[in-house]
């Protein structure tokens, strides 16, 4: 079952999404030497081999049925091959804060199916109200931004939300995950993703891209150890702990985030708007703090 959220909880999710966030920055700058497919191979690599050490001081932990296999390889699936295929590809056209902008329609899509395929995580009034301020702070800069950046057509901006529909049904798996803790979790996940991923892409693009300069290979390592490793393992942590509808709340904050480091570290250009829609934002976290110990009420 899982508990009331605490303030040290909304604090984690602060720095998941803040360290989410720099994905997208470092996707872009590393795609366009790498290649999305060799870079999503680097990608859970690094992520991989930054908890493997861990993992085996901890002890390996498997799961202990043929169902919870089922699910584990389906997150892997859902959560890193899939989402980051897509995501890195659309990123040869769109930009680091367009991107970041798409993905806040992920926790809609997780907030609903929680609400549909759980028990204990189900929407409230406080809940709802905290979703309709997250989503019109991620309508006001999607909106203009999102139309700008649609010239090139709409397969890449398709791909992006395609993936946040991953992440979403992903997230409503992990809670049927009981016997792996996070940890081990996230390392077979990303293990099993490195088991998928390396011999396709290696027989569908077998040439290797040639090695990357200083800056786009310190971002396949950030991209790695950072937004997957370390991201991951505090997601499946807080999923487990306060639900997916609390932690899809927080990701509401990374069109904000996205968007600001887009533009401060690779100079793309911001909206004045973005700053009303991080205050939206953060209000609705507010109000999802208050209600957090509120009875649900099926809506």
């Amino acid at each position: 079952m899982i508990r009331k959220p605490t303030a040290a909880d909304f604090a984690l999710i602060l720095v998941m999404v803040s360290i989410w966030s720099s994905a997208f920055v470092a996707i872009k700058v590393a795609v366009v030497e790498v290649g999305p497919f060799w870079l999503v191979v680097a990608r859970v690599g690094f992520g991989f081999l930054a908890l493997l050490p861990w993992t085996l001081w901890r002890g390996i932990v498997l799961p202990a049925s043929r169902q919870e296999w089922l699910y584990v390889v389906l997150v892997a699936l859902l959560s890193a091959v899939v989402p980051f295929l897509l995501i890195s590809w659309a990123q040869l056209t769109i930009s680091a804060g367009l991107t970041a902008l798409l993905m806040g329609t992920g926790p809609f899509l997780g907030l609903l199916l929680s609400h549909v395929t759980t028990t204990d995580d189900r929407l409230n009034v406080p809940k709802l109200v905290a979703v309709l301020l997250g989503f019109t702070g991620v309508a006001l800069v999607v909106g203009p931004e999102a139309r700008a950046g649609f010239e090139g057509g709409l397969a890449a901006p398709a791909a992006v939300i395609c993936a946040c529909a991953c992440y979403a049904v992903a997230g409503t798996l992990v809670r049927r995950i009981d016997s792996v803790p996070p940890t081990r979790l996230t390392s077979l996940v990303l293990g099993i993703a490195l088991v998928v991923l390396a011999p396709v892409v290696a027989w569908r693009h077998a040439e290797l891209p040639a090695m990357p300069d200083g800056t786009a290979l310190l971002s396949m390592v950030w991209l790695g150890v950072g937004p997957t490793g370390l991201a991951y393992l505090m997601r499946y942590h807080l999923i487990r702990a306060i639900g997916y509808s609390y932690v899809a709340l927080g990701l509401n904050l990374l069109p904000a985030c996205g968007v600001a480091m887009g533009a401060l570290l690779l100079g793309e250009p911001v909206s004045l708007t973005v700053l009303a829609a991080l205050l939206l934002v953060l209000a609705g976290l507010a109000v999802a703090r208050i209600g957090a110990g509120r009875a649900a009420v099926d809506l």
